[in-house]
């Protein structure tokens, strides 16, 4: 077992190099001074470079191949080799000039979106996109795929995962809930006013820690802070982050934000810690992984149980704004639909129309039937065929993601995915745990966070997304499950 030792020890010290890159970049996202943003970005760069040689090392790729031939492993450390080999023989196509320069755009491309969202200008922000499209499409070709360059970029964050299967995905969206949403714009609408009152940033805050507190989030393992868009990192199981934002005349955002984002860290603070560094210590996808924070965000957070549990603590903290209220108020208020602008404001269910127009955005630039210019004008077009909605400027439009500026495309069909893997989760929590619905309204959540351990975090990379939705609902990821759980819940809001 030496070889498989040193294996653990090379990964480890990698995982090492990358999470030193990602704490720089919590720092950039939170605490940085607007001056250090030079030195920043060549600081990542010059890790990203160091992880690059380190992950391409011959002596690697040599070992990787020695390990699969070994019979001797356990099915763990066996799924910990090919998931590393496969890894190294595609990151045998980077070269360590295009990873810097990569690192580099990514670093000045998140300082020029910060401006350019605050001055609402996208002409500002234009220039680093294309050179991000460029060279992502640049990585499409060297990396390879089969029938769309889109493909490449889907299988780095769902592992597998066609373009083909994402516009299936949609057409079954198209075909089901966008005639369900109709019929709910048709009844009397909800009312959200009691989340818009002014609610005070600091008593916020303290009921934003109050929720993560709830969920089990262990903050001897994590912090929440402050930043521009909601985010989770981790540096291991141990030092799991998350940051949250805060609109003093909307509950709601901070709210579901700090649910969501805790979604994500349990995930993490979840995965072995024995297996730092190596597959079996990682999500096993983006998909999987928007299914933890979209549960407890959705599933949980918005549901009438959640707020007969969560309500009295609101209203030590909030007595003038919640006088009079019930949880059923804030029941209805967080579940209203109605289209919007803002994706992570928007509702649960027109949220994968939102899902839907940044997809076809990416497939387009990335397929180059759409100039980066031309972008303003192609988005603010479906949010009016879609969500027959006006634009009025690029900073609620497209420059309100922080994504493009990461260099992330791919990423956001994975949020819809992890709606629905969500929903066919909950619906195997609720056969395994036939009391949940009551401890959730007794305010007893760990049951549900301890069997999510059981069931998905303690994998990590063991199985793949497809293998570990059939472990724990016998059959592959099913729209169906979504349109259940949500003809349910609306048909009694909205009496349909």
């Amino acid at each position: 077992m030496l070889d498989y030792e040193s294996y653990k020890n090379q990964l480890r010290r990698l995982a090492d190099v990358n999470f030193a890159a990602a704490v720089l970049s919590w720092d950039q996202e939170t605490y940085m001074p607007a001056k250090g943003a030079d030195h920043r970005a060549s600081q990542l760069a010059t890790l990203a470079g160091l992880a690059h040689a380190q992950a391409t090392d011959k002596a690697l790729g040599e070992l990787l191949e020695k390990l699969q031939a070994d019979a001797s492993l356990d099915l763990v450390q066996q799924r910990n080799v090919q998931h590393s080999l496969r890894t190294f023989k595609k990151t045998q196509k980077y070269s360590a000039e295009f990873v810097e320069a990569l690192s580099r755009a990514i670093s000045e491309a998140f300082q020029a979106w910060q401006t350019a969202k605050k001055e609402n200008s996208f002409a500002h922000f234009a220039p680093h996109l294309e050179k991000l499209v460029a060279l992502r499409r640049e990585e499409c070709e060297f990396v390879g795929y089969e029938k769309h360059p889109y493909d490449a970029l889907l299988d780095e964050y769902e592992p597998g995962l066609t373009t083909a299967e994402v516009e299936k995905l949609f057409d079954e969206v198209r075909t089901e809930l966008v005639p369900f949403v109709k019929a709910i714009a048709a009844c009397k609408p909800n009312s959200n006013a009691v989340l818009q009152k002014n609610y005070a940033k600091d008593k916020q805050w303290e009921f934003g820690l109050y929720l993560l507190r709830l969920m089990g989030y262990d903050f001897d393992a994590g912090r929440q802070d402050i930043s521009m868009h909601p985010f989770t990192i981790n540096f291991g199981s141990n030092d799991v982050r998350v940051t949250t934002r805060v609109d003093e005349n909307d509950l709601a955002d901070m709210v579901t934000g700090s649910i969501h984002e805790g979604g994500h860290a349990l995930y993490e603070q979840g995965l072995p810690e024995s297996e730092y560094g190596l597959p079996s210590g990682e999500a096993v996808s983006l998909g999987i992984h928007e299914s933890q924070s979209r549960l407890w965000e959705n599933n949980v957070g918005r549901s009438l149980e959640y707020w007969n549990t969560v309500l009295p603590e609101l209203k030590k903290l909030f007595p003038e704004q919640t006088a009079g209220t019930t949880a059923h108020t804030f029941f209805e208020a967080l579940n209203v639909v109605q289209p919007s602008f803002i994706r992570v404001n928007a509702d649960e269910l027109t949220y994968h129309f939102h899902i839907m127009i940044r997809f076809e955005v990416e497939k387009a630039l990335i397929e180059g039937s759409l100039a980066v210019n031309d972008v303003p004008a192609f988005w603010n077009k479906r949010y009016k065929d879609y969500l027959g909605i006006d634009v009025s400027s690029d900073a609620e439009g497209c420059l309100q993601d922080v994504h493009w500026a990461h260099g992330s495309f791919g990423y956001f069909p994975t949020y819809s995915l992890g709606s629905f893997y969500a929903a066919q989760f909950y619906a195997a929590a609720e056969k395994a745990i036939p009391s949940l619905t009551q401890q959730i309204s007794n305010g007893d959540l760990l049951p549900l966070r301890e069997w999510l351990r059981e069931h998905i975090h303690q994998y990590g990379k063991q199985y793949s997304a497809r293998e570990l939705c059939e472990r724990i609902s016998g059959e592959p990821l099913q729209f169906s499950y979504f349109m259940k759980y949500a003809r349910k819940k609306y048909a009694h809001l909205y009496a349909i």
